[in-house]
């Protein structure tokens, strides 16, 4: 294959992103209720989507992402809000005529149809005495041209996730939408079949939105992470920003391990428990905390009023601590070769700055 298969609409809008064009969807307060008197399974969420851009939508579960994910793709009516494609409104209209494609968990490939039938199945734009070699190309690009004739019983589940990923392409979406893709995969093929579509997205120029409870996987296949609670987009920015500076306790919580601490601020120093430690921004008077374990550092100390180390968990790379000082708990994470010995007392120290979180979410 000489060229890989055209996205038009996916190509120019790339293009167009560099120019301050219309992002590709806006989303503007969407709420959503199944039952008269329920609270709301989604309340007000709104955010733009830039061409070629990949969203995750994390939370746990009963959160409201895989509602938001039905609504935009119109599965799903909303109570209130409206859903832009170009700056066009598509709230009323049909999921066929939206133009968004959809991989879902089971993948939904047809088990009668050869990989080039389940492919060619998504051309009906295409002429058919080209689908073929369309087909092809697509099935090319996801490194299964080989399998072409091939059902899917006889591929493994990453490779049939491949050819879900294949056939959505094949009709040329605008936007392509993930529910819990990697979820039936084992980790190995999970972590791997990740990479392997968000290269393929990527090359594509392809719009996604990832809906996921799994934070590892929402931090390192999206440009964007959204996390949800209780119907609520609490917090949208970069995988790194949300990690490092959560804007509530929750989020801190659930983008992994996390140390929570109150302490008494003057500008750009708070006194806690663990000591002095700096602060992201310069504020005054009682604040709460989030550092990261991985932030601490820890070192051997023969003072018995220091840490005691009550718990530890060898995860290859590093060691995951928690650690008992004057009645509370905290974790660290170290290097493999710092090794302490359970009982044995540490000196903890911070590396890095604690993000300052609103008071309201304690």
């Amino acid at each position: 294959m000489n060229s890989m298969p055209h996205l038009a609409s996916a190509s120019d809008l790339s293009h167009k992103s560099t120019s301050g064009i219309n992002p590709l969807m806006r989303v503007e307060g969407l709420c959503k209720r199944y039952q008269q008197g329920e609270a709301l399974a989604v309340n007000q969420v709104s955010f733009t989507l830039q061409p070629g851009e990949i969203l995750a939508l994390l939370g746990p579960s009963g959160c409201g992402k895989t509602t938001t994910l039905r609504m935009l793709a119109g599965f799903e009516h909303p109570e209130s809000g409206r859903i832009f494609l170009h700056g066009q409104d598509v709230t009323e209209l049909p999921p066929q005529k939206r133009h968004i494609g959809i991989v879902f968990q089971d993948y939904a490939l047809f088990p009668h149809m050869s990989l080039l039938r389940n492919v060619t199945f998504a051309m009906r734009h295409v002429p058919t005495h080209q689908q073929e070699q369309k087909a092809m190309e697509w099935l090319e690009l996801v490194g299964l041209a080989a399998y072409a004739k091939r059902h899917p019983h006889e591929l493994s589940g990453g490779q049939q996730q491949r050819v879900a990923l294949a056939r959505t392409l094949a009709a040329e979406p605008e936007l392509v939408l993930l529910d819990e893709p990697f979820s039936n995969l084992d980790a190995a093929l999970r972590e791997s079949t990740r990479k392997e579509m968000r290269a393929l997205f990527k090359k594509a120029g392809t719009s996604v939105i990832l809906v996921t409870h799994d934070q590892a996987e929402a931090m390192t296949f999206a440009d964007k992470v959204g996390v949800m609670q209780q119907g609520k987009l609490i917090q949208l920015d970069t995988p790194q920003q949300v990690y490092q500076h959560p804007a509530t306790a929750f989020v801190a919580k659930f983008l992994g391990h996390t140390n929570l601490l109150q302490g008494l601020a003057q500008g750009n120093q708070a006194q806690t428990p663990l000591g002095a430690i700096n602060l992201s921004s310069s504020v005054e008077g009682e604040v709460h905390l989030s550092l990261r374990p991985e932030d601490l550092t820890l070192s051997a100390s023969d003072d018995p009023a220091a840490a005691r180390v009550v718990d530890r968990e060898f995860r290859g790379h590093d060691y995951l601590y928690v650690l008992e000082q004057d009645g509370l708990q905290y974790c660290a994470i170290t290097p493999s070769h710092n090794y302490f010995e359970i009982g044995s007392h540490v000196a903890i120290q911070s590396l890095r700055q604690a993000s300052v979180l609103p008071s309201s979410n304690h």
